[in-house]
């Protein structure tokens, strides 16, 4: 088996800078990003652990006291069919992408403790491994989401 090149993010960088860097590839892809859907990814990039929707949705009533689960549901959407967040499906949360300009699958690692996210950036390595072996069963995949619970080491420390 090859050997996978394993890089870590750990989701507590810069919000500033990753909502820049979000208008600037929304700018250079045509879209749109309203000042609702910012104010969303800022929420997301600020979070320290994946945030849930709801979540969102009463942090945004700080500033919008009408705000509804259908407006932060478009917001998320647009987020995610543009790449600009994952989904983490096992615990039905959302944390912002480390690389918003590349098309790419990506595992995650999950504390079941702090609910802190890591995302592995294998150059796809992962991926394609599930997509070879999906092949060989006739099973012509349509998305990967793989996420591994577990304890970090921070938590098993403490």
């Amino acid at each position: 088996m090859a050997t996978l090149r394993k890089h870590v993010h750990h989701h507590h960088h810069d919000a500033a800078g990753i909502v820049r860097e979000v208008e600037h590839e929304c700018n250079s892809r045509g879209l749109r990003l309203t000042p609702l859907r910012r104010e969303v990814l800022d929420l997301v990039a600020r979070a320290r652990k994946p945030v849930k929707a709801y979540d969102l949705l009463e942090s945004l009533r700080d500033n919008h006291a009408g705000a509804a689960p259908p407006t932060v549901y478009r917001a998320l959407d647009f987020l995610l069919e543009n790449g600009f967040i994952h989904k983490l499906e096992s615990i039905n949360a959302f944390v912002f992408c480390q690389h918003p300009a590349e098309a790419h699958q990506v595992p995650f690692l999950i504390c079941d403790v702090c609910e802190g996210a890591t995302e592995l950036c294998d150059e796809g390595a992962i991926a394609q491994l599930i997509e070879h072996q999906a092949r060989g069963f006739g099973f012509r995949a349509k998305a990967q989401t793989l996420e591994v619970h577990g304890v970090c080491k921070a938590c098993s420390h403490a």
